[in-house]
């Protein structure tokens, strides 16, 4: 650590002894599904509150609307929680965007709701690293570097969303709006446990087929019915064959039918696409596109094609590069070796590349098992990644540039 002055080891002190332990714990408590509308709410004013001792303007933003094919195949509106926008020094010519989301996979009636410590300094619990430990890390970070003289140098927005793990469908445009013009951003994403960070991301993009059949009796007249169901499983088939190196696709649940007598009429295939680049992408727009046609003509049935959410990949270009370099010398003067590594994986950090924009996405707590009951925290990490974010925001603002 002898490349930190005594000034900066200060500020970090300051990081690294922020209440992020207590913050987590009392966050995490709270169920915030991303379709739980109470608890987003409740986390929403929690962090209103905290983000609050931070200069600047700390509003509630409300959601876009956004259309979804429910299961009887119709588009209907769904209601979505607010996001939480932090405006400091808008008109400091150098400025940044720092984002993370409070929304977690674990619904209300998810049966993992409980904090346990798994082990020593290993806490487990629903988004304890994904990512309510990750928020108090860029708190934590950003309180810290506000006391120091290079803070005045640059501004930034910060945005957490209520919705990125349903692909922000209410939320990108606000995160396109705030990354314009932006020199770089961070993404309080957790770590790997061992801290590796990611490096290029796969895209990611949802669809629902929505599968019009013809009904008929499946024992007296089954040949003049048209089978929903068994179009959407050739649908599922198919694509799943044509997808390989350059894509992978997972069809992940074909939703319709009726009782066993019945020729089903009604069908949802519910299927998810990734790829590498965007020429990656487009092949797989269109393997679904003809793949559709095709056996909507075989079947005899009706299909359509509803796209839910799509996040574009995110390239490891030389800007990103940069500011990997930048985030590494900060956590070797920290003592810390910082590697990093390509992911199929998406996250906010694939819409703010999207906009030109460098970005590293996973600034934030070491964890793992994410997005199961198994997902953990290891705690030790929240001082070190507040220590690492405020040393590499402090960088910053003395460069002004990556």
């Amino acid at each position: 650590m002898s490349a930190i002055s005594e000034a900066e080891a200060a500020i970090l002190d300051l990081a690294a002894n922020a209440p992020m332990l207590d913050q987590v714990q009392s966050w995490a408590s709270i169920n915030s599904g991303s379709h739980n509308l109470t608890g987003l709410a409740q986390m929403a004013e929690l962090l209103r509150d905290a983000f609050a001792v931070l200069p600047g303007n700390v509003s509630l933003v409300p959601p876009e609307p956004v259309e979804a094919i429910q299961p009887d195949g119709k588009a209907a509106t769904v209601s979505l929680g607010h996001h939480i926008l932090l405006t400091v020094r808008p008109n400091v010519p150098v400025r940044l965007l720092l984002t993370g989301h409070m929304d977690t996979v674990y619904g209300a009636d998810d049966p993992f709701q409980q904090l346990c410590w798994a082990d020593e300094g290993i806490l487990n619990g629903p988004g304890v690293a994904d990512m309510k430990g990750g928020i108090a890390i860029m708190l934590a970070g950003l309180c810290a570097f506000e006391q120091s003289p290079a803070a005045a140098r640059i501004g930034y927005d910060v945005i957490i969303n209520s919705d990125e793990e349903i692909g922000s469908p209410s939320s990108a445009r606000l995160i396109a709006s705030m990354a314009q013009g932006k020199l770089a951003a961070f993404t309080y994403e957790p770590a790997l446990p061992n801290g590796t960070l990611a490096g290029a991301r796969s895209g990611s993009a949802n669809f629902s087929v929505v599968v019009a059949g013809k009904s008929a009796h499946a024992g007296r007249n089954p040949h003049e019915g048209r089978n929903a169901v068994v179009a959407a499983a050739d649908l599922a088939v198919r694509l799943k064959r044509g997808s390989g190196r350059a894509f992978t696709c997972n069809p992940a649940r074909i939703e319709g039918g009726g009782p066993n007598n019945v020729v089903p009429d009604h069908a949802i295939l519910r299927v998810n696409f990734r790829a590498r680049t965007p020429d990656d992408e487009q092949a797989a727009h269109s393997l679904l596109e003809e793949t559709v046609t095709a056996v909507g003509r075989e079947h005899g049935v009706c299909m359509n094609i509803h796209r839910d959410s799509a996040r574009p990949p995110k390239p490891w270009d030389e800007k990103t590069k940069s500011l990997f370099e930048l985030v590494r010398q900060c956590g070797a003067d920290l003592g810390l070796a910082l590697d990093c590594r390509d992911t199929g994986g998406v996250c906010d950090g694939n819409n703010i590349a999207a906009c030109g924009v460098p970005v590293i996405d996973t600034m934030g707590a070491r964890g793992g098992s994410i997005h199961s009951p198994g997902e953990y925290l290891i705690v030790d990490s929240l001082a070190e990644r507040a220590r690492l974010s405020a040393l590499a925001l402090m960088r910053m603002a003395e460069r002004g540039r990556l």
